[in-house]
């Protein structure tokens, strides 16, 4: 985590009430906020259509996926990327979607991104779906590591979950991923209340003997049916004490850092787990990410409300360095907290399929 000291207090885990800046942003090159973060880690979506519907994610019958003409072309994406290497300081790009998989030129995209000056850590979050025909051509292409979401390793329940019989597909996937050398291979997993609590401890001793590398995340409100419910999520302290019945967790060596997760070794190591808390245990006040949708929106928080267009800007005929204002003032605006444990919070209109990971 990198932060800039600006001679005024943070105030970590509150959003506070407004989101334009009273102070005058300093000269800075960076994605920097008025609490003194930087912005180096950058989430790209490539696609907000998926191949799975996911219960917590969407309906059955899909969403109305954007129109070919407002999602930015493969040109486009470079250009924004190669722009928040060169001129704002991104030094880690993570491609999502939607299902990144999906996205025509994947690998094309990919080696254009490892190309660039600085080359920025490139990694990707996916379902898994179509990865075992692909993951040997998207390591050489440059991808650097992978995440793959897997709630379950039970066929039945991932597909009560997902609505789509696809667990062999998935597995495969992660074992290409592995022997194609995009590790680590982290597996992101949602445990929802009377869904799939119960596998917790099975979805550990699986990533243990394969070695990849276990995430969890509680769930969070950005489903498109705006129908969270925080009694259904399965929190943080809930998920250690489930995994305490099994096995000794203490405390990873490494401080964490910007990284989401709070890590653990598993019964002294070498493997470990990890915990996303961002709803019981917010971690705002040392977020480094910055977001850019699929139709070229930036956004200074997952849970944000306020987007700057910089396709129109792209299309429009921006210069660099317009495009990257446009992005330093997004971001100097961020707010510092998403307030989804407050009583004014509002839910993204967004859901998390359009906004990417």
């Amino acid at each position: 985590m990198k932060a800039v000291d600006l001679g005024f207090p943070r105030v970590p885990g509150t959003r506070g009430s407004s989101s334009t800046p009273s102070a005058p942003r300093p000269d800075h090159p960076g994605l920097i906020d008025t609490f003194g973060r930087v912005a180096t880690d950058l989430r790209v979506s490539l696609t907000d259509r998926c191949n799975l519907r996911c219960t917590y994610c969407m309906p059955a019958e899909g969403l109305d996926w954007l129109p070919g003409e407002q999602v930015l072309t493969d040109d486009e994406l470079v250009r924004l990327m190669r722009i928040a290497v060169e001129l704002l300081g991104v030094t880690d790009i993570r491609l999502t979607g939607g299902e990144p998989l999906l996205r025509a030129g994947l690998e094309d995209i990919v080696g254009r991104v490892k190309s660039l000056t600085p080359r920025p850590r490139i990694s990707m979050t996916t379902n898994g779906i179509g990865l075992a025909k692909r993951a040997t051509g998207l390591a050489a292409a440059g991808l650097d590591r992978i995440n793959v979401s897997l709630d379950t390793v039970d066929r039945a329940r991932f597909e009560e979950i997902t609505r789509r019989d696809r667990l062999p597909h998935v597995l495969a996937g992660l074992a290409a991923a592995r022997d194609a050398g995009l590790n680590p291979v982290k597996i992101n997993s949602v445990l929802m209340r009377g869904l799939n609590e119960r596998d917790a401890l099975p979805l550990l001793r699986f990533c243990l003997a394969e070695g990849y590398h276990l995430r969890f995340i509680e769930q969070m409100p950005l489903d498109a049916q705006h129908g969270w419910n925080r009694g259904d999520m399965i929190t943080a302290a809930e998920i250690l004490t489930m995994l305490g019945e099994e096995f000794e967790l203490s405390p990873f060596p490494v401080a964490r850092g910007g990284a989401p997760a709070e890590r653990w070794l598993v019964d002294g190591g070498p493997g470990d787990v990890g915990v996303i808390a961002s709803v019981t245990r917010p971690f705002c006040s040392s977020c480094e990410r910055t977001r850019l949708t699929a139709d070229g929106a930036v956004r200074s928080c997952l849970f944000s409300n306020d987007e700057t267009d910089l396709r129109a800007l792209v299309r429009a005929g921006a210069r660099d360095e317009e495009v990257a204002d446009a992005w330093r003032a997004t971001m100097w605006g961020k707010l510092a907290g998403h307030e989804i444990n407050e009583a004014g919070f509002a839910q993204p209109i967004r859901p998390m399929s359009a906004i990417g990971g």
